[in-house]
């Protein structure tokens, strides 16, 4: 028999938010550090993830893209990052954030950049059977224009696993502002890309800030969306119409301080009924993992095996693949759940 927390972490699982910088393991980030000559704040593993806020977290992430450099460094990057996955939390299926304009600031250009981390996610769906799908995410810091012309990068050069166009980091006044690449996104929306935006995240955002990204951007998807609580009719409305929230439990304890409990936003937007689904953001940055997210995250918002559940289910709803990749993997989460439930200690 199982325990509860075990039960969770072994729950099959889809991520569809974490970012491709965040899955270079610790020792190998500075390792290439060294090789690079990348100046970081500290060689201690200990303390090399230590933050202030969300700006602090911000310069450290910039900086780690900086040591993935060559092809062999990505590919291996991305194979790694999926077999830690699979072991820490059953990983079946992941979508990925990748930044073309913090490498290209390093001269890595577009395909240099895609070609060889595809190259290491295949070769783990291949070995592993773990599925994926890339969404290109606009710096916030950068210009409305360079949004646009980031898109206009993706359909020049084409990949079938590169499904859908999103927004991260803040812009230069420290806000999210979601709405500033509108023309970005109705352009990927002509061309059958999906959409999705960092809203509602950071303390001075607001449930604006995620109904601009519903009504403005047109997004199919939010990540972490958790001001959207403070609009009652905005709540109702995104309930109604399912609106898939990719939310990451521990990112908020280390950046904002909120105590994973059962007044966490996220519980009580579980609790609300919304769309809820369960990542880790940056894993490697906030010392997480998917296990740690739905063992210790889940339990300690007070969510029982149904629950877990229904969040693993809500990660196959929001996903980006195909309605195929989807059926194949309910019935796979299905047949773990059936394993799972049987080895429940009651």
């Amino acid at each position: 028999m199982i325990t509860l927390r075990d039960y969770l972490r072994l729950l099959p699982k889809a991520e569809l938010h974490c970012h491709f910088v965040s899955t270079l393991e610790p020792a190998r980030l500075i390792a290439l550090a060294d090789q690079y000559g990348v100046a970081l704040p500290t060689t201690d593993p200990d303390e090399l993830f230590d933050y202030d806020d969300l700006a602090d977290f911000l310069v450290a992430f910039r900086a780690a893209t900086d040591v993935l450099r060559s092809p062999a460094d990505l590919a291996q990057t991305a194979y790694d990052g999926v077999r830690a996955a699979v072991a820490a939390g059953n990983l079946l299926y992941r979508e990925y954030g990748v930044n073309p304009q913090y490498f290209a600031q390093r001269g890595i250009g577009y395909t240099e950049l895609l070609d060889p981390i595809r190259d290491g996610l295949r070769a783990a769906e291949r070995d592993l059977g773990v599925g994926y799908r890339i969404v290109i995410a606009i710096n916030r810091r950068e210009s409305a224009r360079a949004a646009v012309e980031l898109v206009e990068r993706m359909l020049e050069h084409p990949y079938p696993d590169v499904v859908a166009l999103g927004q991260d980091d803040l812009t230069p006044k420290g806000t999210e502002d979601p709405g500033r690449f509108a023309e970005a996104y109705a352009l990927a929306k002509r061309h059958g890309l999906k959409t999705t935006a960092h809203a509602g995240e950071t303390e001075t955002a607001s449930a604006e800030d995620v109904r601009v990204a519903l009504d403005v951007l047109g997004v199919d998807r939010i990540d972490h969306g958790y001001r959207v609580l403070d609009d009652p009719g905005l709540v109702a409305r995104v309930r109604e119409e399912r609106v898939p929230f990719a939310t990451t439990p521990v990112s908020t304890n280390v950046l904002s301080g909120w105590p994973l409990d059962p007044d966490h936003r996220i519980a009580r937007m579980i609790r609300a009924g919304l769309n809820v689904s369960v990542s880790t953001d940056d894993g490697v940055f906030f010392r997480t993992d998917l296990g740690r997210e739905y063992a210790e995250a889940l339990h300690d918002f007070g969510i029982d095996a149904e629950g877990a559940k229904a969040i693993a289910l809500a990660g196959i709803d929001g996903a980006f693949c195909d309605e195929d990749e989807k059926a194949r993997l309910r019935a796979d989460f299905t047949a773990g759940f059936l394993a799972l439930d049987a080895a429940l200690a009651p």
